[in-house]
């Protein structure tokens, strides 16, 4: 089908399905030409005859079912890199589309029923809807053209999948059959008699023997030089980090040790590259044995990295501290199966690469195999009993639970996986074994070097900023922490089977971002949005500061009116920098009308007393009924205003206690306050004196003290009441304004002093409360009081009342006071 009318039919199609809106005669009218491909300026058309040719040849390979996986892997690049190329071309003439969009908008809707639209509007529309036709045109064509290519891909994925699993399930011959072992003896000895046949055919021609004796020098110095570097080369480096650690600062110490202490890898690993240019100077390299020795450099790094990753996490006593909290006995056996474990590895790298069997190939593989598999699977065991003790150790600190639960199911899954794999290599499952069993010990390597790396990033940033204690418990490390940890991410999806394409297409489709609405949001518009509101809230803080700097303290506003003016525009910088980062990352907020209605039903059920109490705490900050620094009374609180935000304030009682109240309790409750607008306030004393005083004196004496106490206000004048006759007492009353009603209770503590110092000079009786109890029928006590006189004085007794006698005590009226009571009065 030619491209031209494909591009037609689709566009069309969009059209009737997505209710574009189109008068149908401008869709009759529009001609093959107008929906030409019309790519934007800068953007160039992808050929898409070269493309169904790709696709094509893609998709006859996957019916066939022949082709190898690199050549899948081939083609999938292939057609990874055309769908790279139509996703660009998806947003071609974008904002050209939406600015005749909005030109067909500005005509308004077209008019229903008989009534006609005036000429130069109808021609302008359709003259408007053909220039949209014409620029939409080449991003449906791409939009198709992308998701063939995206089934392409997800096909080949699939089959690849498939093959891997065909691969995993194969079952060879078992190894613990003895009936296999010859199969595996045989292949051994005939890679052994390989290398030797190898050396000895080199050595057979003159040529090669005559340039090994030109090059007996430099082999003999490449061979000292290696012995050098791999016998003393990780000594030497260990002695320099102890001897850093020893004259470095506290701070710096662990770094310097960590950093050194990659010298223990680096000397003794040039060591084995000057061993392998030793072996190939010599000039008996052949085939097989040039493989070998090509890999001598990853199979020493092997060894030399998980040496160096043991004493990392296993330190020895002396060491920096760090690494897995665990006893002295622990992690020298940690340091022993962690070199195990490399060495391990390297072998079965030299395995893979030197063993080739001619015939019986999978029996020989299965019995080569399955004693690196079963020793590698213990050590690997031995490794989580390791790990599930140091996460049940709790000598380690509180706020590394998660970490200690982590490496507990590390632990715990490393000794399944040691235990699974060798079952699975013994009953012949050899490839499902390696599987699972060396991507954990490259997992455990991974894991150890993310361990080293994040206590490098904590010490590194101990040092920069020269405080231990709060470096540690700050969140920088631990935001640092999280970028290693999400970075090594895609390592290990590496290391378990994952795809280098597979991860570059979680890649493309993390760029690709999501849609909401109309609106697609990727890393990049994120990205965009998080630099402009920093940048906005930034210039919000600066401004913030200037103002309580600089400008407000030399205006007459109190403190209480400069914090809400600061909390006022860090509240409107705030939002006008979101407003202002949602434009800059091209997010139409109107897309999002949906969401907002949605979220205000949410609002309006779950989150009103939220919303009340912001509400309110925008009210408090313009009215500023309350100011930090007032003394207030609010619910039984008393106490001093210590902080307002949107939410709620806090209120420092006297008893240096924060109490949190919600702002909507401040605008809908009583509020007391104390110094609004002044200090000032006023104290009542009430005084009290016994009966038969004069009460002029009184009055003058109250008069004098309250006057010569200096924080009372003597205009207006303080008042000395005489308010009633108490039961009790004569009952005065004191009313001075004072200063500074901070001080209220340290002034009426004064008052008081001071009064009953007066009260005593002058002779002035302060009563108090008292009782007295009447008898009914004091005879009845003539008995009990006989018995006492007999007895003696020696334990006097006193008389004991019922309930009900005292109840009839109470009720009889009090007697004149020529009587005298029965009993002696009884004061309190």
């Amino acid at each position: 089908m030619p491209l031209r009318l494909l591009c037609k039919l689709l566009f069309a199609l969009a059209l009737v399905t997505a209710g574009a809106g189109l008068p149908a005669p401008v869709l009759a009218q529009a001609t093959q030409a107008e929906l030409q491909a019309e790519p934007a300026p800068g953007v160039r058309a992808p050929d898409y005859a070269a493309w169904q040719q790709v696709a094509s040849d893609a998709e006859e390979a996957l019916v066939e079912g022949r082709a190898p996986n690199a050549a899948l892997e081939q083609i999938r690049a292939q057609v990874a890199d055309w769908r790279a190329r139509f996703l660009e071309a998806q947003s071609a003439n974008q904002s050209r589309i939406q600015t005749v969009r909005d030109q067909i908008a500005a005509l308004g809707p077209v008019p229903e029923g008989d009534v006609e639209e005036p000429a130069e509007i109808a021609a302008r529309r359709e003259e408007l809807n053909r220039q949209l036709v014409r620029l939409q045109a080449p991003g449906l064509a791409a939009d198709e053209a992308f998701r063939q290519a995206e089934g392409i891909i997800r096909e080949i994925d699939q089959t690849l999948r498939d093959r891997q699993a065909d691969e995993l399930m194969q079952l060879w011959p078992s190894p613990v059959n003895p009936v296999n072992w010859p199969a595996g003896l045989s292949a051994l000895q005939e890679s052994a008699l390989g290398l030797v046949n190898e050396v000895r055919s080199a050595w057979a021609t003159p040529e090669r023997r005559d340039d090994f004796r030109a090059n007996l020098p430099l082999i003999i110095g490449y061979l000292l030089f290696a012995l050098v570097l791999l016998v003393r080369g990780r000594s030497w480096m260990e002695e320099l980090t102890l001897r850093l650690q020893n004259r470095a600062s506290a701070r710096g110490r662990q770094v310097y040790a960590t950093l050194v202490s990659l010298g223990q890898v680096i000397l003794p690993l040039a060591g084995v590259y000057a061993l392998v240019s030793a072996i190939r100077a010599t000039e008996l390299v052949g085939v097989v044995s040039d493989v070998l020795v090509a890999s001598l450099p990853a199979v020493g790094f092997a060894v030399l990295a998980a040496r160096w990753l043991g004493l990392q996490v296993f330190p020895r006593a002396g060491m920096p501290p760090g690494g897995l909290e665990l006893s002295p006995e622990r992690r020298a056996e940690g340091r022993l199966w962690a070199n195990t474990l490399g060495l391990l590895v390297a072998v079965e790298w030299v395995r893979r690469l030197a063993i080739n069997p001619t015939r019986d190939v999978e029996a020989a593989h299965a019995v080569i195999s399955f004693p690196i598999i079963a020793l590698t699977g213990m050590v690997i065991f031995r490794l989580g009993q390791l790990l599930r003790r140091a996460a049940g150790n709790r000598g380690a600190e509180q706020d590394q639970s998660v970490r200690r639960r982590l490496t507990g199911i590390v632990g715990q899954a490393t000794m399944a996986i040691g235990v699974v794999a060798p079952v699975l290599g013994a009953v012949g499952y050899v490839a499902a074994a390696n599987a699972i069993l060396y991507p954990t010990a490259m997992s455990l390597a991974l894991g150890g070097l993310l361990l080293v790396l994040l206590r490098l990033e904590t010490d590194a940033y101990v040092q920069i900023t020269r405080s231990e204690d709060d470096a540690r418990d700050s969140l920088v490390p631990v935001l640092v922490g999280f970028v290693l940890v999400v970075a090594a991410l895609p390592l290990f999806a590496l290391i378990w089977g994952a795809r280098p394409a597979q991860l570059w297409d979680l890649w493309i489709r993390f760029q690709e971002g999501f849609a909401v609405g109309d609106t697609r949001i990727s890393p990049s518009n994120f990205l965009m949005f998080v630099i402009v509101f920093a940048s906005g809230y930034t210039i919000t803080r600066l401004l913030q500061g200037g103002l309580a700097g600089s400008v407000l303290p030399k205006t007459s506003l109190d403190p209480g009116g400069q914090k809400a003016i600061i909390s006022g525009l860090g509240y409107v910088g705030f939002f006008l920098a979101a407003l202002i980062a949602f434009s800059a990352a091209g997010i139409n907020l109107s897309s999002l009308a949906f969401v907002a209605g949605a979220l205000s039903v949410g609002i309006g059920f779950g989150l009103q007393n939220i919303v009340q109490n912001f509400v309110s705490g925008i009210i408090l900050l313009i009215e500023r009924p309350v100011s930090e620094g007032d003394w207030i009374e609010v619910g039984g609180v008393m106490g001093t205003v210590k902080a307002i935000s949107v939410r709620s304030t806090v209120i420092e009682t006297f008893d240096r206690t924060d109490v949190i109240v919600p702002n909507g309790d401040l605008i809908a409750g009583m509020v007391t306050n104390w110094t609004r607008g002044n200090l000032t306030g006023r104290l009542i004393l009430p005084v009290g004196v016994a009966y038969g005083t004069d009460t002029r004196k009184v009055e003058r004496i109250l008069r004098e003290i309250i006057e010569e106490q200096p924080l009372v206000v003597l205009n207006p004048p303080p008042a000395v009441l005489f308010l009633a006759f108490g039961a009790d007492s004569l009952n005065f009353e004191i009313r001075a304004i004072l200063r500074d009603v901070k001080f209220k209770l340290s002034v009426q503590s004064d008052l008081m002093h001071e009064i009953n110092r007066r009260f005593a000079e002058e002779g002035i009786e302060i009563p108090f409360a008292q009782r007295d109890i009447w008898l009914r029928n004091p005879e009845a006590l003539n008995p009990a009081m006989a018995e006492n006189e007999h007895a003696g004085p020696k334990q006097p007794t006193v008389p004991h009342l019922t309930e009900e006698d005292i109840g009839e005590a109470a009720s009889e009226p009090e007697p004149d006071a020529s009587h005298p009571p029965a009993v002696p009065e009884e004061k309190e």
